[in-house]
């Protein structure tokens, strides 16, 4: 079958094994909480996917990032949902890097060595807040260590991540005044608890949980410091990184439509005319989201592509809405009721939707950005 064929061969190249690993276990087995999908994906290198080949990494553009997302999600929803986190804080460390030319090399190195996790404690899922903007406090020890105190709620990979990265306001290295900084916690930090939060078994693998942070030690070794002033500035940085999360997102919750289309493409039964109907709706999603993530790569960014990112969100959210209905209703009642899967895969897709910014956040400034104003983030 030519559909999805392009997108597993990427993850067939770049991550080796995965997805036979992922076809072999039951999909209850990978969708539930301690779910063996995290060991495949970083027994296969998965953490070093975004990683620039100079710092030991895979090097993945961003056109054969949404392909293997894309490809995961249709075998795993939950690791598809959690690892776009993961793969989001790495983009975040790498635009940080080009920017400041800093440290953070050292930890994108250690990310492709030791396959570490890095959950997000940025400020995603929080209305009305950038992504990148700080979520926790800190207060300066006498030690010079900063200790960090907040929560996070949800937190994917909150049981399976070796890092958190969060952002927080620090008191500056010399002289008067804060900056903002990206704290990089171990997970065993003294001070770091995970408390159960997910309570729907939608997605219960991803490992959702809150994440609670009490006056946790963070030594200077581990802060990422960000100069507003520094080529690109902060603007820049939390542009980038919300273009990230859109795109690998997006194409998160198409191949999770995509594992319900494939199932109606293998119907004999069903019109011929309802699966072209389908493929024409998820590939023309797919080719906008390879269009934006291809531009990229010729230096399309700021927020012209930001702009062009969440409408490509917003349209998908619409055309997987039409596509899964279109699924559900072409498999029958009889597939809806004895195979729970189909039922799960519909129910993933809509939380799309709930990934900010939510689009009536968004409407107005969208509006003004293309009458002629600045993008801004509601």
């Amino acid at each position: 079958m030519r559909f999805l064929r392009h997108e597993r061969a990427v993850l067939d190249e770049l991550l080796p094994g995965l997805d036979d690993t992922l076809t072999d276990y039951p999909w209850e087995v990978l969708e539930r909480p301690e779910s063996p999908a995290f060991e495949a994906f970083k027994k296969v290198g998965g953490p070093a996917l975004l990683v620039p080949a100079e710092h030991s990494g895979t090097g993945a553009d961003a056109v054969q990032a949404v392909r293997v997302q894309r490809a995961v999600a249709s075998r795993s929803p939950s690791l598809a949902v959690a690892t776009t986190m993961h793969h989001f804080s790495v983009a975040g460390l790498v635009e940080t890097h080009r920017a400041t030319q800093g440290l953070e090399w050292m930890l994108l190195e250690g990310v492709a060595r030791d396959g570490l996790l890095l959950a997000s404690g940025f400020a995603e899922g929080q209305p009305g807040r950038h992504i990148l903007s700080p979520t926790m406090r800190a207060e300066q020890a006498q030690d010079g260590q900063i200790l960090v105190s907040g929560s996070k709620r949800p937190c994917s990979l909150a049981r399976s991540m070796d890092l958190l990265t969060a952002s927080v306001t620090v008191p500056l290295s010399d002289g008067e005044g804060t900056q903002m900084a990206v704290a990089l916690i171990p997970a065993d930090s003294h001070g770091l608890r995970v408390e159960p939060f997910w309570r729907t078994p939608l997605l219960a693998g991803a490992e959702s949980e809150a994440v609670v942070l009490d006056r946790v030690p963070v030594p200077e070794d581990l802060l990422v410091r960000i100069d507003p002033g520094a080529a690109g500035g902060l603007d820049s940085l939390q542009t980038a990184g919300f273009l990230w999360f859109e795109l690998l997102m997006t194409a998160t919750y198409l191949g999770v439509a995509s594992a319900l289309a494939e199932r109606v493409l293998r119907a004999d039964r069903v019109p011929v005319t309802e699966q072209a109907a389908l493929v024409v709706e998820l590939e023309a999603v797919m080719g906008s989201v390879e269009g934006i993530a291809f531009r990229l790569g010729a230096g399309f960014g700021g927020q012209e592509a930001l702009a062009a990112a969440l409408v490509c969100r917003y349209a998908a959210q619409d055309s997987i809405a039409r596509a899964v209905q279109r699924c559900v209703e072409s498999l029958g009642g009889m597939a809806f009721i004895s195979d729970p899967q189909v039922a799960y895969l519909a129910g993933c897709t809509q939380a799309l939707a709930f990934h900010p910014p939510s689009r009536s956040r968004m409407a107005g400034a969208l509006r003004d950005y293309f009458a002629g104003a600045a993008l801004t983030m509601a």
